[in-house]
């Protein structure tokens, strides 16, 4: 793979919104190549498959796709998707961690804090550190990306806020994951300032996903929210340069433009 392409990994890239992203960010530019982060490299590849014989009303896919076997809750995991991204590319330009999950079988409190932590903080901050020195070899124009894909359910601001139409949704180990996610995205904020590169949490909103399992996304399609692709098109935007003025605040990117408070 040339390397003067912009080479960009996706994290839980074989479903949802990662899926739509993937597939947004090849309709979007030729120079892309985009790495779809798979727990198993068949999931990866069916993905692919079903992509590349759907029709795209927004478009023919111009930039290349390619599986890469990422379970970000596995360290070795974690270490052999580098190693694979370095042999290939050498370097890694835009840093997608959107991989998430929502623990909705029966289980004890530490179970679902330890399993949700594992995949939504733990794994997102192994991994940022495991490329860190690929985003260093980035030849894109401005720096490098590392974008997070929170919510705004971990906005402790938005929690305490009486009309905050979400503040009947419980998720307590949910939305402390998230909020410890937006906090880790400050550190990288500011750790990373002197390199010029560029970091966000981005909202992705109320969006039909598979993030609660089969059941909850018949619940998401019924109660009107939204198509995946609309955060998928705002991520675009943002690995286009199109939002950096809402990455210079502070705060979290929201998919509707501006920011929503910490």
């Amino acid at each position: 793979m040339a390397s003067d392409k912009t080479i960009i990994l996706i994290t839980g890239a074989n479903s949802g919104i990662g899926l739509e992203t993937v597939v947004a960010l090849s309709q979007a530019s030729p120079n892309f190549h985009i790495l779809l982060g798979a727990r198993s490299v068949e999931k990866g590849e069916k993905a692919i498959s079903e992509v590349k014989s759907t029709s795209h009303p927004a478009g023919p896919l111009k930039g290349t796709i390619s599986v890469v076997q990422l379970d970000v809750s596995d360290e070795k995991s974690i270490h052999s998707a580098k190693e694979q991204i370095e042999n290939t590319y050498r370097k890694l330009d835009v840093l997608i961690n959107n991989a998430g999950i929502v623990v909705t079988r029966p289980c004890d409190t530490l179970t679902n804090l330890r399993e949700t932590f594992e995949t939504n903080v733990f794994g997102a901050m192994l991994l940022t550190e495991a490329v860190e020195p690929l985003l260093k070899k980035s030849t894109m124009s401005g720096g490098p990306y590392i974008i997070h894909v929170s919510s705004s359910l971990g906005s402790i601001g938005t929690r305490l806020d009486p009309e905050d139409k979400y503040k009947g949704v419980r998720g307590d180990t949910y939305r402390m994951s998230k909020a410890a996610m937006n906090m880790m995205a400050a550190c990288h904020k500011f750790n990373y300032a002197e390199l010029g590169w560029k970091v966000c949490t981005f909202n992705p909103g109320y969006c039909v996903s598979n993030l609660t399992g089969p059941e909850g996304r018949e619940v998401r399609l019924s109660s009107g929210a939204r198509p995946a692709r609309d955060p998928a098109d705002a991520l675009v935007e943002i690995v286009q340069g199109k939002r950096d003025g809402d990455l210079a605040k502070s705060g979290i990117v929201d998919i509707d433009g501006g920011v929503i408070q910490w």
